[in-house]
């Protein structure tokens, strides 16, 4: 019985750290919610609002990249609880303690870098020739073909400005 007891409290730490990478992984999944700059995306609140539409002819297209603002940190938790799980299989002792610190850090480095590439999308900066002859310049994601000389409607209001062709 007392072998028994020994196991399980040896087994606490990995316990603890697989709850702990769990949790991690479900941080990232949470986190995963996806903020859009695409001029086909409407969010609740935008849908069913009265917006301004103006046309125009772009005078210029500019590849951008559109990054996230900020990390949740979600990357970094799940990261750092994964690697430490990780770490903690090394070695035994003081060693394992050390492998798991280890492994936690640099997994928290890795999931923090991972998170950071993952908030970045590919974009164009477009500059638009309005008919009443003013210029607006606006940056949204590339999932609309857009060029030169092409004729196109700016959407404004109730949200951010959008370039649609026509």
């Amino acid at each position: 019985m007392s072998n028994l007891t020994q196991y399980d409290v040896r087994q606490a730490p990995r316990r603890w750290l697989a709850i702990s990478a769990l949790v991690g992984s479900l941080a990232v999944l949470a986190g995963c919610a996806h903020q859009s700059a695409s001029s086909s995306v409407y969010t609740y609140g935008q849908a069913q609002r009265e917006q301004i539409v103006r046309l125009g002819t772009v005078e210029s297209v500019r590849n951008v990249v559109i990054q996230n603002e900020r990390s949740s940190g979600a990357g970094a938790l799940a990261g750092g609880a994964l690697g430490g799980v990780a770490g903690s299989s090394i070695g035994g002792g003081r060693g394992q303690i050390l492998a798991a610190i280890g492994g936690g850090l640099l997994g928290a480095m890795a999931g923090d870098a991972v998170e950071h590439q993952m908030g970045k999308a590919g974009g164009l900066e477009i500059t638009v020739r309005l008919d009443n002859g003013e210029t607006r310049v606006i940056a949204q994601e590339a999932d609309v073909a857009i060029g030169v000389g092409q004729r196109v409607r700016v959407i404004s209001g109730g949200g951010p400005t959008r370039v649609v062709p026509m």
